[in-house]
């Protein structure tokens, strides 16, 4: 009887061997596994990856790898155009089926596209699994058989067809390797890290990847479930997963833990519920992106094309830089450079300071976040950043402008959060921690604070920049009537 040819895995964003229905498929072909990764700059479309995914792309491709040796398999690098490439190593090692998952991001789509046109001419089959999102987009329909734009319509949906969802496969125990395996190059040839390390020491202080740490990381927040909707808008509290760089890379399947949650829901109760609504915001976000696939670059309403914006480079500046005399703004802004990641309500806080207190165009928040977010991901950066503008799907309406004064005493109200990351606030009294500028003379002196030297002055005032904005949306209500709604 003939030996089973060799069964090639194309590797992009699930990164893991349990729940991998991609390498589950080929594992059971009963041939050789030849497990590949290509890192692809070339193909036209592609977001090249910021410095903080590639910092974490670089360690989670040591974990995967170490995780396939161990059970038989090496891990292939190569770099190219992902088509290509991945026809390029079928080739060499005679492979006839090509497992890879499913993408949403438009240049991906169209490359696993042309890789299976491609291979069809050769003899060859591509097949795609979903190994990502929990949601097929393509198959989830309103009940007219349109596309979802609100998300409570969408969620309820969602949970329906989730009912039945299958438990976790676990991971295959050996894999069958290839003999010679096909060529690799080293990890450091991919050239991820950064060649001046000193602005990594925070994510490394921060965060582990790979599989077994994102394992360990769910493992430790199910305890949490039972106060998740009480804690998760405290960023000085560690009320959050922190799972969402291991999901975004595929160190952990949403199924994984979509079940976790579920089993933890009898007893975390609103807790539970809410995370699970959470985990529906990413299906979200990537069934828009499926679906409107200029997402990142255009707004989904098309009426914001004619918004007022005004990019300043010195706003932005100090925007990003965490120097824009609102002490919460500013915390979360440094936090983002020290971790790599930012607290969700702070996200939404320091988003909506930008475009709206400063009309700064939501694309060039995005394209910060995408260089700054270890959890980088296409679809999630657009779609929030468009939330936040008012120019998306399901979005907060224009006039919902977060005063970012308030939303601190609101949630960080003791400072805590701020102290943390804006240390020469730190000996600021509670009741004027978040608004220095409204502290007396005295207070500020006692506590080392000289505004304009040691901490600078609003590089706006709040209430001006909030009826600016208001202006501006209002203006462009009246050119929306005159000229007609957007999509959606």
């Amino acid at each position: 009887m003939p030996d089973h040819p060799p069964a090639l895995v194309l590797f992009t964003h699930d990164l893991r061997l349990e729940d991998q229905p991609a390498l589950a498929a080929a594992a059971a072909e009963g041939g050789p596994v030849v497990p590949l990764f290509v890192l692809d700059e070339e193909t036209p479309g592609a977001w090249r990856l910021g410095g903080a995914a590639r910092w974490w792309l670089h360690h989670s491709l040591a974990a995967l790898a170490d995780d396939l040796a161990r059970r038989g398999a090496p891990l292939v690098l190569r770099r190219g155009a992902l088509a290509a490439t991945a026809l390029e190593v079928a080739r060499e090692t005679g492979a006839r089926v090509i497992h890879a998952g499913r993408a949403v991001e438009p240049w991906l789509r169209d490359a696993l596209a042309r890789l299976a046109e491609r291979a069809a001419r050769e003899g060859m089959k591509v097949r795609l699994h979903e190994t990502r999102f929990l949601i097929d987009p393509a198959a989830l329909r309103t009940g007219a058989g349109g596309v979802y734009g609100v998300f409570t319509p969408f969620s309820r949906a969602a949970f329906a067809a989730l009912a039945g969802l299958p438990p976790p496969a676990p991971a295959p125990e050996r894999l069958r390797a290839l003999t010679p395996s096909p060529p690799s190059l080293a990890l450091s040839a991919l050239d991820l890290l950064p060649r001046k390390p000193d602005w990594v020491g925070g994510l490394r202080a921060t965060w582990e990847a790979g599989e077994r740490a994102a394992q360990a990381r769910l493992a430790a927040f199910r305890p949490k479930l039972p106060r998740y909707h009480r804690l998760r808008d405290l960023p000085a509290e560690e009320g959050t997963s922190r799972l969402s760089p291991h999901l975004h890379w595929g160190e952990i399947s949403p199924r994984t833990v979509w079940h976790a949650a579920l089993a933890e829901a009898g007893a975390a109760g609103e807790g539970a519920r809410k995370f699970l609504t959470e985990l529906l915001w990413r299906e979200f976000a990537a069934y828009l992106l499926w679906h409107h696939p200029d997402l990142p670059e255009r707004p989904w309403r098309a009426e914001f094309v004619h918004f007022p914006w005004a990019s300043d480079p010195a706003l932005m500046r100090a925007w990003a830089r965490g120097r824009t005399g609102i002490p919460l703004v500013d915390a979360a802004m440094r936090a983002l450079w020290r971790e790599g990641w930012l607290h969700n309500r702070l996200r939404m806080i320091a988003a909506s300071f930008l475009v709206k207190h400063l009309l700064i165009p939501w694309q060039e928040g995005e394209a910060w976040f995408w260089d700054t977010l270890v959890d980088a991901d296409l679809a999630s950066n657009a779609a929030s950043w468009q939330w936040v503008a008012g120019s998306g799907a399901d979005a907060a309406p224009y006039f919902r402008i977060f005063n970012p004064v308030l939303q601190g005493r609101k949630f960080d109200p003791a400072g805590g959060f701020i102290r943390r990351f804006v240390p020469e606030l730190a000996r600021l009294p509670d009741d004027h921690i978040h608004a220095p500028w409204e502290a007396p003379p005295l207070v500020l002196a006692e506590a080392g604070v000289r505004l304009g030297a040691t901490y600078p002055y609003p590089v706006v005032d709040l209430a001006q920049g909030r009826a600016r904005a208001l202006a501006a949306y209002a203006a462009l209500r009246g050119s929306e009537g005159r000229e007609g709604a957007g999509r959606g």
